[in-house]
């Protein structure tokens, strides 16, 4: 029986093996998800430009292009679709390199499909693609030293330049932006930005942190700081703040 509560949100399933490619598509439609699907790399790909998915579920290891391959070409045409990588790779150090190539999140296999739509549901939810129930715009802008974080539009801007955000990325900025001068930990920002039903390793946190120190903090004064043993804190340098108290005297 569908899930009337669920938004309609489209969901491109890529998987070359047919039997659990419509074990996907049957089950996202029952639960009322519009779902499509593709079968290689290549056609997953046309497929992101022809139906406009929500959310791509992602095959790692495809016949042409891997799920990598895939995510790195999405990325570097411009296309924030988040992706859930469906992968019989275990190691740490493949998850790292998911994520690295674009990805949001990962499900090993053989997987179940409790587990699936759960973490479906969780990166929706981080990625604002659950529209609020009243359907209203609000103003909701965060304003930290020169950096700009417009929620409604989805935009950030350090020091009035664009700054190119995927949705995790976004998410954990606003996170931050949000508790600035706070100590956030590793739990905590799990938490709020992956889900409190996340299961996957922590270090992701790390992994994440390091993405938008490369894309805040290479203008201006580094904004992102790591206490270490604890966590994270968006707050400026100490140097600075004592600069800018003894100008204003």
């Amino acid at each position: 029986m569908a899930d009337h509560s669920t938004p309609k949100h489209r969901l491109l399933v890529v998987e070359d093996e047919a039997s659990i490619r419509a074990l996907l598509e049957s089950t996202l439609r029952l639960t009322g998800f519009e779902v499509s699907s593709a079968d290689s790399g290549a056609a997953a790909l046309r497929e992101v430009e022809r139906f406009g998915p929500d959310l791509v579920l992602l095959d790692v290891m495809l016949p042409d292009l891997d799920g990598f391959e895939v995510t790195r070409s999405m990325r570097a045409g411009g296309i924030t679709t988040p992706v859930l990588f469906l992968t019989a790779r275990i190691d740490v150090s493949d998850r790292i390199a998911g994520l690295r190539s674009g990805g949001d999140d990962y499900v090993t296999k053989p997987f179940s499909i409790e587990e699936v739509l759960l973490r479906i549901r969780a990166i929706l939810r981080r990625t604002g693609a659950e529209e609020s129930p009243s359907g209203e715009a609000g103003e909701n802008i965060l304003l930290f030293a020169d950096l700009r974080l417009d929620e409604d539009a989805h935009e950030v801007h350090r020091a009035d330049r664009y700054v190119p955000l995927s949705p995790t990325e976004f998410q954990l900025l606003g996170y931050l932006m949000a508790n600035a001068n706070r100590v956030l930990s590793r739990t905590q920002i799990v938490q709020h930005v992956w889900g409190y039903d996340f299961a996957g390793d922590s270090r992701i946190v790390e992994t994440y942190v390091k993405y938008l120190r490369k894309k805040i903090d290479c203008v201006g004064p580094p904004l992102i700081h790591t206490v270490r043993g604890i966590g994270y804190c968006l707050r400026l340098p100490r140097d600075h703040s004592q600069h800018a108290q003894a100008a204003d005297r």
